[in-house]
């Protein structure tokens, strides 16, 4: 699917279909057909497929050809079935206009459009484009870095919470709410690292075009930007791990209080079963086999056995 903007009154408008691609400023490509491919080329682009995206060489992300520059980011987004996952984003650079290439859909390249002459570089050229856009994916970027920070927050708030203990249902959906917010950090974490690497390459290619030096303080605020997200999203990584073991310790916690009831169960009722063993025996000459008395005065010796068993625990502060 293309999707193809131009410079207009307030920012980018949309193409009408029948407007030829060379007009476009912008053209996002978002799982393109073949056919879509083809109409790239024929404009100078050499759209990279998934599996090329995907490799891991610094060389292969980032790179010159043609007198265009291709820079692929790994960025977190949806998938057509709404999954979360983290794909790669490739960013090519030509002096007339930007193409982006992705296979999921991040958040950022829906809204950004409609706020491209907000941004602090503005949509002048395709530098400025691609300079905005980054703009828009770093604040996504620390959007979910404080929906992240949020989240631990409630889970610290129940986790050492009075009650935290004594409900384990409580420790259960903190472990759940734990992992998911670990995989989101993550994802964030190695889009950021992406991110701060093209940066840096856009910021070195600016030395090939004189006519972009006014983009230089941009891209190193923009760096700026990208280290301290990174710095935030440590910071969240040392939460979630420091979380997670007091998580694992209250767990170990709520295991020691129902292994010492049971303990504390067996331990008072080790009295009342020794005086039932001993008048179960079943030998010819025991003293109080034909007592009338017998069977009561066994029943009140275990009751009086397990209720001693209990005072003295009680005294001695064990229960």
């Amino acid at each position: 699917m293309i999707f193809a903007y131009r410079r207009g009154a307030a920012g980018l408008e949309l193409l009408p279909p029948e407007t030829p691609l060379a007009e476009a400023l912008w053209i996002d490509l978002y799982r393109p057909t073949e056919a879509e491919v083809h109409a790239l080329n024929d404009l100078g682009f050499m759209i990279p497929t998934l599996a090329e995206m995907e490799e891991i060489e610094i060389s292969n992300r980032l790179y010159r050809e043609a007198g265009m520059d291709y820079m692929t980011v790994v960025l977190p987004g949806q998938t057509p079935d709404k999954d979360q996952v983290i794909s790669p984003v490739t960013f090519i650079l030509a002096p007339s206009r930007l193409v982006t290439v992705r296979h999921h859909a991040p958040r950022p390249f829906e809204t950004f459009a409609v706020r491209a002459d907000k941004s602090s570089a503005g949509c002048g050229s395709s530098g400025h484009l691609f300079l905005g856009l980054v703009e828009e994916i770093l604040g996504r970027q620390a959007d979910l870095l404080e929906g992240a920070s949020r989240a631990l927050d409630a889970v610290s708030r129940r986790v050492f919470g009075k009650d935290a203990v004594q409900q384990p249902a409580i420790l259960e959906a903190a472990f759940q709410t734990l992992g998911a917010q670990g995989e989101l950090i993550s994802r964030i974490r190695l889009g950021l690292l992406t991110m701060e690497r093209t940066v840096a390459y856009f910021s070195q290619a600016l030395e090939d075009h004189p006519e972009l030096k006014p983009l230089r303080a941009h891209a190193k605020s923009r760096l700026r930007d990208l280290q301290a997200l990174e710095v935030h999203a440590d910071f969240l990584s040392s939460r979630l791990s420091f979380t997670t073991d007091a998580t694992m310790g209250l767990v170990n916690l709520a295991q020691n209080v129902t292994v010492r009831i049971v303990s504390v169960v067996a331990v008072l009722f080790l009295p009342p079963t020794l005086i039932a063993s001993v008048f179960g025996m079943n030998f010819a000459s025991m003293p109080t086999l034909s007592h009338p008395w017998g069977f009561p005065l066994s029943l009140a010796l275990m009751l009086g056995s397990a209720v001693a068993t209990y005072v003295i625990f009680k005294w001695r502060d064990w229960l």
